[in-house]
């Protein structure tokens, strides 16, 4: 853990050294250490909030530099490192072998150079077939070259779920609102997202069964069922939510798409087809429950996680029906998996309460904001309400650090902080306690 958290560092302070240089910017002047350090943190940590414009502050050079902090923290540098290691030397070490399959979340050791080539390969042919679909769209409105370019960055920034775009020239964070009519830009930004929330894990049981869904395993299934379920509600929620207020002056097909998309995007992108500021109180809501969701384990997607919110709910309802195990899909769930979700959800929590409270008394922003931007940066999303270049110095290394918990793991960052002890041979006499 420690080594995969130090790794994450070591890309954090490379790419905000290199944004630091005066080429990176378009005025040809540095930026500040914590405008450089901020967008280093957001880009590696595939988050998308960010301290300056992108399309109008980073020249092509800086630009580039955050597009490649964003595959690297997306595939996650340990996929990438292993991948180029297996290429030159051809070893299998177990040590390897255990770190890799933490920064993917599976404990899948066996023929583990075949799912990392799965993971490459898979990862570019998304991003490619998808950059080939956006530039339809973006030649139209940019031209060729340029065109091209813009195809080819939100495509790795939608796989990747990263949330950046460089559509803000002439509309400073204006994402992808001037595209909520472009049924090619939302529908493949869309399917992008959604690939990449899926996780690396059920790519490779889909392709192994051969698209078989009942022969799928229950991580896969629950994946799925989790995912599909609430991209469904959250569009009926949306559409029916914003149907007199964002969505008012819009065709009905165009509001279904924006629905849907409204719906997909804080699973963890941050890409807006709407203005996020004009959100009713209950969308933003909403937003922030699908945002603590997130994607699922193994994928470029943060949050607590589809499993884990599974995991609890199923082990609610059996525990009301009087059942000691929990039985899903014909396999039963370990009560192991259980505390690791609640430990999850409860350090992400407590996190997100203490960066709100940060924020809320440093820079006097409303609750609804705050809470907003503090999950968004540990879900590592980036949908705002407009409130993150405002913010102070304070407030910024809080929501870096969010950022950082959030892409690593939070158990994970823990883990890493505070050295395994040995527990002594002890056993306390119990005693019982009124619960609820």
């Amino acid at each position: 853990m420690q080594i995969i958290a130090l790794g994450y560092f070591c890309i954090v302070f490379i790419g905000a050294a290199l944004l630091m240089l005066p080429v990176s910017t378009q005025n040809g002047e540095s930026p500040t250490i914590l405008t450089a350090l901020f967008t280093s943190v957001s880009a590696s940590c595939v988050t998308g909030l960010v301290a300056e414009n992108t399309a109008t502050y980073w020249s092509t050079f800086g630009q580039i530099v955050i597009l490649s902090l964003i595959q690297l923290g997306g595939l996650g540098y340990m996929t990438i490192a292993t991948f180029f290691y297996r290429l030159v030397i051809r070893k299998k070490g177990l040590r390897e072998k255990v770190m890799m399959a933490e920064t993917i979340n599976t404990t899948r050791l066996n023929d583990f150079s075949s799912l990392i080539k799965k993971i490459i390969i898979g990862t570019f042919l998304f991003e490619t077939v998808g950059a080939a679909l956006l530039s339809i769209s973006f030649i139209k409105h940019f031209g060729v070259a340029k065109g091209i370019y813009f195809a080819i960055f939100h495509s790795i920034s939608a796989f990747c779920n990263a949330g950046f775009d460089l559509l803000g020239e002439n509309t400073p964070f204006v994402s992808l609102m001037d595209f909520s009519g472009d049924y090619i830009v939302i529908l493949t930004i869309s399917a992008l997202i959604i690939i990449g929330s899926l996780g690396f894990l059920v790519w490779d049981d889909i392709t192994v069964k051969h698209f078989k869904l009942k022969k799928l395993n229950l991580h896969s299934k629950i994946v799925l069922t989790v995912s599909a379920l609430l991209i469904f509600l959250g569009t009926v929620l949306f559409f029916v939510l914003e149907y007199n207020n964002l969505l008012k002056d819009m065709p009905l097909a165009q509001k279904l798409l924006n629905a849907f998309f409204a719906s997909v995007t804080p699973r963890t992108a941050g890409f807006n087809s709407i203005d996020m500021a004009g959100l009713s109180p209950a969308s933003v809501l909403l937003t922030i429950l699908l945002m603590f969701v997130g994607g699922s384990s193994g994928s470029t997607a943060g949050g607590v996680k589809t499993t884990s919110i599974f995991v609890i709910i199923a082990f609610a309802f059996s525990t009301i029906r009087g059942n000691d195990e929990v039985a899903v899909f014909g396999k039963t769930i370990k009560t192991e998996f259980l505390k690791k979700a609640i430990l999850i959800i409860t350090i992400n929590l407590a996190l997100i309460i203490c960066a709100t409270l940060i924020i809320c008394s440093v820079d006097n922003v409303s609750l609804s904001d705050a809470v907003l931007e503090t999950v968004s940066a540990m879900s590592t999303v980036g949908l705002t309400a407009g409130i993150t270049t405002s913010l102070s110095a304070i407030s910024k290394v809080a929501l870096m650090f969010l950022m950082f918990c959030g892409r690593v793991g939070s158990v994970s960052f823990a883990s890493a902080l505070f050295e395994k002890r040995v527990n002594p041979p002890i056993s306390y006499p119990t005693e019982a306690i009124t619960i609820g």
